[in-house]
């Protein structure tokens, strides 16, 4: 890694009302550049860091909005109309990117900046004992400390995750993952890791977030604007599925569905709940937004909707939309017109990244891979059984098969960024589409332009380890 991708890692909230949940914190700007080199010694500083993490991942090229929009202009549910749309996502669309690309010099800073600050709290040694305003107590304070740390791990394991997928070579016929910094050092010089090195420090993070976060409070689920147990599990079953382990995405979401904190939500809610800040019954983790931060022109609702509240440049793929059933009230938010317009429709709502949903079709998958149909036909129908539009229930299905649960996943989570990766996942073509979603070259997995670039200002470093993902033009 290099200075300029790291030097920025220590600025952890750059206002008091950086996130909805953080109206009391009282650290200016001047602080950071006074403590950077030093100990963190109160709860409120540390607090402060991990805070900052979550205004990295709010970052509109990470999940603010580019993140997860990639994750669809190569998929089978959407495609970008660049060529009304301001031109948003081209060069992905169209497999042009070089290493000055935005799409990949944005994610890979934001991605960094989230592990710099992890590693900041992770390795945290204070000066003597810390304290905190509100408690006295030394095992309250460790308890304290210790949540916030497993904080810092699950988000450098997701921050490790996302920059696996996008910049590793898993998918593009390669072993080389990304760089794996575990200190905060903007100096270092160091090289790219293995994809399987990459997964064991991921995997090592999830389980040593939960083990500092310890048992969960009856109310924990409330605060869906930070990582808690039980959002650490939902990750962890992401990630799983996508390794391909699927007797631990069986045991995580068995485990979250035992718990009884969250719900598939209502038909009659299935648009509202995208603008429900820290209150949707099927959230489990969202990044705050809100007025105060408004993504503006930048945000996933910009791309998603039409003049005059944005370009509308993300579009549903015609297949996809004729695909649901007329009492399904998914398809009621795609227009004739292929716009998706009941998820994000404002520019300051919460990114809702983990939803019950998404989980519960998790454990569908993993059920049907060595596990219990009957367990998974009983995750596919909790979804059905709360997407009739005019009933409030779908037909409820006696038997499911895993392309069910494929095209259940298009048809439940478009638009949110799950599409390219659920198809690399598992081996399939991406096919590439031009501006009017037409259909053209066919990539295998395997194929060098299924990863992105490493960007120029990493590579460019005098001395760097880091080494060019091949395919790319500089």
């Amino acid at each position: 890694m290099k200075k300029y991708i790291l030097k920025y890692g220590m600025l952890a909230v750059l206002s008091t009302a950086a996130l909805t949940s953080c109206s009391d914190d009282f650290i200016e700007t001047e602080f950071y550049q006074q403590v950077q080199q030093g100990p963190l010694n109160t709860i409120e500083e540390l607090d402060s860091f991990v805070k900052g993490q979550y205004v990295s991942m709010r970052n509109a090229s990470y999940y603010g909005c580019d993140f997860l929009m990639i994750g669809e202009v190569r998929s089978n549910n959407m495609y970008s109309d660049f060529a009304n749309g301001a031109g948003y996502y081209q060069t992905v669309a169209s497999y042009s990117m070089t290493a000055g690309d935005q799409y990949s010099s944005g994610p890979y800073m934001n991605m960094y900046q989230v592990i710099s600050k992890a590693n900041i709290v992770i390795n945290n040694v204070p000066s003597g004992q810390l304290t905190w305003k509100s408690s006295q107590d030394p095992a309250v304070i460790q308890a304290r400390a210790n949540y916030l740390k497993g904080q810092s791990y699950a988000a450098r394991a997701l921050a490790l995750f996302d920059l696996l997928r996008l910049f590793g070579q898993e998918y593009a016929g390669g072993t080389t993952g990304v760089v794996v910094p575990t200190v905060y050092n903007p100096d270092a010089k160091q090289a790219r890791s293995t994809v399987a090195e990459t997964r064991a420090q991921i995997e090592s993070d999830f389980d040593k977030a939960l083990s500092l976060m310890g048992t969960p409070t009856a109310s924990v689920h409330t605060n869906r604007t930070e990582i808690n147990q039980f959002t650490v599990k939902a990750l962890m079953s992401k990630y799983y599925l996508y390794k391909g382990d699927f007797a631990k995405v069986r045991t995580l979401v068995a485990e979250i569905v035992a718990s009884n904190r969250y719900s598939v939500i209502p038909a009659a809610d299935f648009s509202s709940s995208f603008s429900k800040a820290n209150s949707a019954g099927n959230s489990i983790f969202e990044i705050a937004v809100g007025s105060t931060n408004d993504l503006g022109t930048t945000s996933i609702a910009n791309k998603l909707n039409l003049a005059p509240a944005g370009y509308g440049n993300m579009k549903v793929l015609p297949a996809l939309r004729t695909s649901y059933a007329a009492d399904d009230v998914r398809g009621s938010v795609v227009t004739s017109a292929n716009v998706l317009n009941g998820k994000y429709v404002n520019s300051f709502d919460n990114i809702h990244l983990i939803r019950y949903e998404e989980i519960l079709l998790n454990g569908a998958e993993a059920e049907l891979n060595g596990g219990s149909p009957t367990v998974a036909l009983g995750y596919y129908n909790l979804i059905q059984a709360k997407r009739g539009k005019a009933t409030g229930a779908l037909p409820a299905a006696t038997a499911v098969t895993l392309n069910d649960i494929y095209v259940e996943r298009q048809k439940e989570l478009v638009g949110e960024g799950f599409g390219y990766w659920d198809l690399l996942r598992r081996n399939q073509p991406i096919t590439q589409r031009s501006a009017n979603g037409t259909a053209g070259t066919i990539r295998n997995v395997g194929n060098q332009l299924l990863t992105f670039p490493i960007p120029r200002a990493e590579i460019n470093v005098p001395g760097t380890l880091v080494t060019p993902n091949p395919g790319f033009g500089n």
